[in-house]
């Protein structure tokens, strides 16, 4: 265990403040509904200046914000653009005076929402179609360069592939589905591309460094089967406010799924077992699928995986610089994003059996003097992953072909 204290960096513009000491900070990214795409982030910051400095920050200028790690590099906790500036005099006297600098900041997605898209979508995989959309509105055009940049005041780092890159990240391309083309679009870009994630079973999210990406159908149980889970230990965790939730809402045991450029086609599926249990809980689903075999892979997709209440982890509280937390986990934590798989252990024992295992689907960090502490509300895996029943494994599965390494906890994933 170690003694670890948060050191922030701040940048606006480009430009780390030093004029200024943060005083007060939130930080709010993610979603808190497995069923809608996440909304932009945002973030909360207080900056206490004693020197009336000049205050150069404008609207719409990217702002960052980083803290060093337990190795002592700084990583990214919020990427954005100032959306809010308010300054105030906190204290004055006949000597000093102090003022507080109030600044509201918003992830990029806030951008998509007010960036209009007009023209054709032509028929492609989910990833495909998303990337067409945002690299048009990500990356600027040759003639949108400054007219008077030269060659040798252009970053010598940057690659062709990222120049002018205004915040696209990573696109999982080509994607899961395939995808019907649209005519006579007129939108704005956000409502455009969550529907096409929607339509992929994939979810589009702001990095911490502020850029867009998506992920599609199969990305948590790749990283999964690739990384693995963070291991946490709940004994760790602020236990006032630990809170699980099951609820009806989250139940789909009758889904129809609507599919085609024109929204015309469905398909309808039920789990009738389910609707015995716990009476019709239906949902519609909008897609722009352009196959109907989809359209029912999808619609037992969610009957599969949501047919049945599951509890979610709504709240656990972790206090980052705890000497309790060792540095991989408090790495881990910050370096927390959308999608995160945490096997989360020594719970209360009539809580999840004591141990919960789910992947981040939103966070909130608050940030005051020699503290920082970080709030998750987790999804369970069996959400987003559908396990494997005795009765689906192959018959011709034997034990000697299993790894025999495989904890009972990953062969759920298997294949």
């Amino acid at each position: 265990m170690t003694l670890w204290n948060p050191e922030y960096r701040v940048k606006v513009n480009g430009y780390t403040v030093t004029s200024a000491t943060l005083a007060g900070m939130t930080i709010t990214s993610g979603r808190t509904d497995i069923y809608a795409q996440p909304q932009a982030g945002y973030c909360n910051l207080s900056l206490l200046e004693t020197n009336e400095s000049s205050v150069t920050y404008e609207i719409n200028m990217p702002l960052t914000v980083e803290v060093k790690d337990s190795n002592g590099d700084f990583v990214y906790l919020f990427g954005g653009f100032i959306s809010d500036l308010n300054i105030e005099v906190a204290t004055s006297g006949s000597t000093a005076l102090s003022q507080r600098i109030n600044i509201v900041a918003v992830g990029a997605l806030a951008r998509l929402a007010r960036a209009i898209f007009e023209g054709n979508i032509a028929s492609d995989m989910d990833g495909d179609q998303i990337y067409a959309i945002l690299s048009g509105v990500l990356f600027d055009t040759w003639d949108e360069v400054p007219a008077a940049t030269t060659w040798n005041d252009y970053d010598p780092t940057v690659t062709w592939a990222n120049a002018e890159n205004s915040g696209l990240g990573t696109i999982d391309q080509p994607g899961d589905y395939e995808l019907d083309s649209q005519s006579n679009v007129l939108n704005n870009v956000y409502a455009i591309v969550s529907g096409l994630a929607t339509s992929g079973l994939g979810y589009i999210y702001e990095d911490a460094q502020g850029r867009i990406g998506y992920a599609d159908s199969t990305h948590r149980g790749e990283y999964l089967a690739a990384n693995g889970y963070v291991d946490l230990d709940g004994n760790h965790a602020t236990g006032s406010g630990l809170n699980i939730v099951k609820r009806a809402g989250d139940v789909r045991n009758a889904i129809t799924i609507t599919y085609g450029s024109a929204g015309n086609q469905s398909v309808t599926d039920t789990d009738p077992a389910s609707i015995t249990d716990y009476g019709q809980l239906a949902a519609t689903v909008s897609t722009t699928l352009k196959n109907q075999a989809d359209a029912e892979s999808q619609a037992a997709f969610y009957l599969a995986l949501r047919a049945y209440p599951q509890y979610l982890m709504s709240r656990i509280t972790f206090e980052v610089g705890s000497p309790e937390i060792d540095d991989a986990d408090r790495d881990s934590l910050l370096n927390v994003f959308m999608g995160l798989p945490l096997n989360i252990q020594n719970l209360p024992s009539n809580m999840v059996g004591g141990e919960f295992q789910g992947f981040v689907e939103g966070w909130t960090w608050r940030a005051g003097y020699n503290r920082l502490t970080l709030d998750l509300n987790v999804s369970p895996i069996s959400y987003s992953l559908q396990a494997f029943r005795w009765n689906n494994v192959p018959i011709t599965e034997t034990w000697q072909t299993i790894d025999q390494t495989m904890t009972w906890l990953d062969a759920t994933i298997i294949a």
